[in-house]
């Protein structure tokens, strides 16, 4: 977007100095305030212009204001602004705050959750912890006593429970979590039942 002055009038042109309009608050949503200061800044801008170079402080102050009213114009629309300063011919381009245009941007969208997909995983995950805790309950049960199967349940449930605690936000891993969660309830219950 490039800021121009035509006559005693701001415009605002696109890339190139193409298709160069009046800016109009209506058109650009910028607001009624900005739109006036920048037809008044115009209108002094071109009255400077025409004395030539006999009011140098004047030209500066000019210049000045417009600088600012390009920041304004680019922090209200978040976009680059081109300024042409209309005394010196210079141009400078004005960016607009970072904050900005973050505000601008939409927020994304959140993801659909997959719960057909995510179901199915914890499922699995549960099924697969419960036959590996009974299967080792049941032998150290069989084999040895039904005490050392409860201590080795304990330190399986200690050593895998922070784990858990920790993967039960991750976008994807959250469902073999709840999974394995639920798995390792129910093999508590199947090994109180081989023990006791």
């Amino acid at each position: 977007m490039e800021l121009r002055i035509r006559g005693e009038r701001a415009v605002l042109a696109g890339p190139g100095g193409e298709h160069a309009r009046e800016v109009d608050p209506r058109r650009l949503a910028i607001g009624p305030d900005l739109a006036q200061a920048l037809h008044e800044w115009a209108r002094v801008a071109s009255a400077v212009s025409r004395t030539g170079g006999e009011a140098e402080v004047a030209a500066s102050v000019v210049s000045q204001r417009g600088r600012q009213l390009a920041g304004r114009l680019a922090t209200v629309m978040g976009t680059t602004v081109r300024f042409v300063d209309p005394v010196s011919g210079v141009e400078t381009v004005v960016e607009p705050p970072a904050r900005v245009v973050a505000r601008l941007r939409p927020a994304p969208r959140p993801e659909p959750t997959p719960w057909l997909t995510g179901l199915l995983v914890s499922g699995f995950a549960a099924v697969l912890v419960v036959v590996a805790m009974l299967a080792l309950a049941s032998t150290l049960a069989g084999a040895t006593s039904g005490w050392l199967a409860l201590v080795a349940t304990v330190v399986v449930t200690g050593g895998i429970g922070p784990s858990l605690w920790l993967g039960r936000k991750l976008p994807i891993v959250r469902w073999a979590v709840y999974g394995a969660g639920a798995g390792i309830v129910a093999a508590w219950i199947g090994v109180l039942a081989i023990v006791l």
